[in-house]
């Protein structure tokens, strides 16, 4: 079996033992609860964006896409969501606080950087197969992380979605940080 694609079909699951470690380990403290909230803010707004345009298409299991998405953030980068995630989680680890924040922080950085490179990897190969020179041309123009100021100009003229499609989208996650948020505050409330 690849180990990009266990990484793939399993993007939503990997990150819980991440997630029960920096439960674990929370102690919250004040200024870092604002960086926290801070970066969860900017990661919600990057992958609202993202999905927006993207549609509910992210949540799939299988590596793919009916057509190539380079509109909205896509224009400015190849992974917003990912980018996103790694805001998130950064958000939410800032929020948790532990006796060696930072090394709780380099962990998380460091798992999601060697999940999302496998997965790019993959994802790019794919995309690759699919739309050939079509992608070849974005991925020489818009880069994969480190976005570029202003959009890339392509054929892709999507609308992106309403409010209200791209929340219940966005559901799932929403809901996922909510809920290690709450198990941060009970335990601290009850451990």
């Amino acid at each position: 079996m690849d180990i990009r694609n266990f990484f793939f079909k399993n993007r939503s699951y990997t990150p819980i033992p991440l997630a029960i470690l920096i439960i674990f380990f929370s102690e919250p403290a004040l200024p870092y609860l604002w960086y926290g909230l801070g970066c969860l803010v900017v990661g919600e707004f990057i992958r609202f964006w993202a999905v927006s345009y993207a549609g509910g298409i992210t949540r799939t299991i299988k590596v793919g896409a009916p057509a190539l998405c380079s509109s909205g953030p896509f224009a400015h980068v190849r992974n917003p969501l990912y980018i996103g995630n790694l805001f998130d989680f950064s958000g939410i680890v800032l929020i948790a606080g532990a006796p060696n924040i930072w090394i709780m922080l380099f962990v998380t950085w460091a798992f999601f950087i060697i999940q999302y490179a496998l997965i790019i990897d993959l994802e790019e190969e794919t995309l690759s197969g699919l739309f050939g020179n079509e992608y070849e041309l974005y991925k020489s123009n818009v880069p994969q992380l480190f976005p570029r100021f202003s959009p890339w100009k392509s054929n892709d003229n999507r609308i992106p979605m309403s409010f209200g499609k791209t929340l219940k989208t966005e559901k799932r996650t929403l809901q996922n940080i909510i809920l290690i948020l709450l198990l941060i505050t009970l335990r601290q409330q009850f451990v």
